[in-house]
């Protein structure tokens, strides 16, 4: 069965005219449970995560300071969203929900989680609405708990997955691979294992042949046990922060060809959902959705 991290919690309060659409963590589970794609069986609600988890992953200094609501407020600006008990509240159960996707992911071949994908977290800081790293801290609970000796990470977000690229640095068991627009947030870029920059306005076609030049390359030479695929929905041309070229249909073809690489090669995939930032919110939701139509129809 298809199982999907969600709680109501993930709709968190911001103050009015903020530019997350915090709205997609509602309408998504509707949408999926209005035209029957899911049940209400699919979806689990986290628990919040353990700290040790968040230990093997992140700096423990910036953990205390975030967890007591102590940073600056030059670094509260740059994660874009006001600290609060609530919100820390709100990080740890998606890391949660990312963690125990992963773990259905071993039994029935996939986890997803409605929310999650936070790659711009370091080990020592938070930027661009990412505080805590899911796929790291999910990532880091196989290599140590699970005896896993080679993950990829899949980073097909608008942005580069900066957060995630330092954290793995020197983690030669974790490949990431970041296709991103070239002349975007983040301005300076970390150094993934593969970074494929796009230029601006990069269209369907060309994006798709990229990824299905890369992707079965990477499959067949680094041999993963298991990937994390970022699914952000930001690429799409009518996205404000994106800059890319790509339509809603498009997007779902690099979600099936991910989705259908990892099934064929039988790689169990946890799949974040990552940005969206369309001006149109029924455009991020359509796009969203069709990463859980497509996980349905070819893994069950």
């Amino acid at each position: 069965m298809l199982k999907i991290a969600w709680t109501e919690i993930f709709a968190h309060s911001l103050p009015e005219g903020h530019r997350f659409p915090m709205a997609k963590y509602d309408l998504l589970p509707e949408q999926l449970l209005y035209e029957g794609t899911i049940t209400e069986s699919n979806l689990f609600a986290p628990e919040p995560l353990p700290e040790q988890y968040v230990l093997d992953t992140h700096d423990a200094a910036y953990w205390k300071r975030l967890s007591n609501l102590q940073l600056s407020p030059s670094e509260i600006r740059k994660t874009g969203f006001p600290l609060s008990e609530e919100l820390i509240q709100r990080e740890v159960v998606i890391m949660n929900g990312t963690l125990q996707a992963t773990l259905f992911a071993l039994e029935f071949g996939i986890g997803m989680n409605i929310a999650g994908g936070t790659h711009h977290a370091f080990t020592d800081r938070g930027e661009g609405f990412c505080l805590l790293n899911d796929i790291a801290i999910a990532a880091n609970y196989l290599l140590r708990y699970k005896g896993f000796k080679k993950i990829l990470v899949v980073d097909l977000d608008v942005h580069q997955g900066n957060g995630t690229a330092q954290i793995f640095q020197h983690e030669p068991r974790v490949f990431t691979f970041s296709m991103h627009c070239g002349h975007n947030y983040p301005f300076h870029k970390e150094q993934s294992d593969l970074d494929v920059p796009l230029e601006e306005g990069t269209d369907d076609k060309t994006y798709l042949q990229l990824l299905q030049h890369h992707l079965p390359r990477l499959l067949d030479e680094e041999q993963p046990e298991f990937v994390f695929f970022q699914s952000g929905v930001d690429v799409l041309a009518t996205d404000k922060l994106g800059k890319l070229g790509m339509s809603i249909a498009g997007c779902k073809e690099r979600d099936r060809t991910v989705l259908e690489l990892c099934y064929r090669h039988h790689l169990p995939v946890t799949v974040s959902m990552g940005g969206g930032y369309s001006k149109q919110i029924a455009h991020i939701v359509e796009a969203h959705a069709n990463t859980f139509r497509l996980a349905q129809h070819i893994f069950f």
